[in-house]
């Protein structure tokens, strides 16, 4: 009688070019300075980026052209999010249409940064962007989902395709503890309740203590914008009808800023998800310098850093900006010296090479709670 030993399975992160065939990575943007990322991945995984053509025609048109064979292959499209984001959706709903009609297997898209995600809720008569914009693609012929650090998690509901929400966050940790010397000084702080849940992964895992900042003007994603939560204006008063009294909800009030948590004679670490708008960290930044904060960082996985904001941070009592490259900002770190970036192509080849070879993708969500 034969016997047969248990099969071994190996959860720790393979040779990063021990790959299959029939993978073909793309990547869909027109811009150049948006393909640095996918040339990373492709070197990590020991593969050539595949041959595409991806332009803009006289009158703004969309064109993509394949130039190889991707039939029965699995196409890995990598789209990082360039300052015409509109342009940046359509360069990839394009290409993966292209892909569907040209016989691929599998077409997988890595996007880094998952556009209008901050539209994900209903405000008032508006939309719910962030659900089209999944429809759009899972209609456009898209089989999988590669993205990181969701703005709201709830967001992978709106695909009827697996979505991997990849974390950041032990980039971020890891830049923590090695560049930012005496760090076991250092208090971790949410700018807002709103991403106190964060700052409590971070402060747990680096064990130091958090703060909170209170009282700061509400943002456009406040519960008091629900168009479910709009009261009847007080003309429409009399079509209610007169046995009915509705209570109304009493008006917010802004509180006073205060700080929730010790700050004097310590590093502050500031975390978040986006760094796009720099008023609310610069006016975070003034309140822990007044609190005697001796130092501040800014911690964000996606730096998009629009309009003025690399001039404002350069001004500000901020210290440094980390963020990762899931969005390029080469040009803001030029204007801005503060601005520093973390690479993160390493655990996008590793989900890359495990999902084109039927593998696992458990170990790179371990340590990875609810509330992460």
């Amino acid at each position: 009688m034969f016997s047969v030993s248990p099969r071994c399975v190996d959860t720790k992160p393979q040779d990063m070019s021990a790959t299959k065939g029939g993978l073909v990575i793309f990547t869909a943007n027109s811009n150049p300075s948006s393909r640095e990322l996918g040339r990373r991945i492709a070197e990590r995984l020991g593969v050539e980026l595949g041959k595409v053509q991806v332009y803009q025609e006289a009158n703004r048109e969309t064109r993509v052209q394949i130039e190889e064979s991707v039939r029965g292959k699995d196409v890995f499209i990598i789209q990082t999010v360039s300052k015409d984001v509109n342009t940046t959706i359509m360069e990839l709903l394009i290409m993966v249409y292209a892909c569907r009609t040209s016989c691929a297997r599998n077409i997988i898209g890595v996007i880094p940064y998952f556009p209008y995600s901050k539209q994900c809720k209903m405000r008032k008569r508006g939309s719910i962007v962030s659900k089209l914009l999944a429809s759009m693609m899972c209609k456009a012929g898209l089989t999988h989902l590669i993205t990181m650090d969701l703005h709201q998690k709830e967001i992978q509901g709106f695909f009827n395709i697996p979505v991997d929400n990849l974390r950041a966050s032990p980039f971020l940790l890891q830049y923590i503890q090695e560049e930012i010397p005496d760090y076991r000084n250092a208090v971790i702080v949410a700018k807002s309740p709103a991403s106190a849940k964060r700052a409590q992964s971070f402060a747990e895992r680096l064990r130091l203590g958090i703060a909170v900042i209170h009282g700061e003007a509400q943002d456009a994603e406040s519960d008091l914008v629900d168009g479910r939560h709009s009261p009847p204006t007080v003309k429409n008063i009399g079509a209610i009808h007169p046995s009915l009294e509705i209570p109304l909800l009493i008006p917010k009030e802004k509180p006073p800023i205060t700080v929730v948590g010790d700050v004097g004679g310590r590093i502050a670490i500031i975390v978040d998800d986006i760094i796009d708008d720099v008023d609310s960290f610069l006016a975070a930044a003034e309140t822990l310098k007044e609190r005697g904060a001796y130092k501040i960082f800014v911690m964000a996985t996606h730096g998009i850093l629009s309009s003025d904001a690399p001039q404002l941070i350069e001004e500000s009592a901020i210290d440094e900006v980390v963020v990762t490259n899931t969005i390029p900002h080469e040009i803001q770190k030029l204007q801005c010296p503060k601005i520093k970036t973390v690479d993160i192509s390493m655990i996008l080849s590793e989900a890359i090479r495990r999902i084109h070879n039927g593998e696992s993708m458990s170990y790179l969500f371990r340590n990875i709670g609810m509330d992460d």
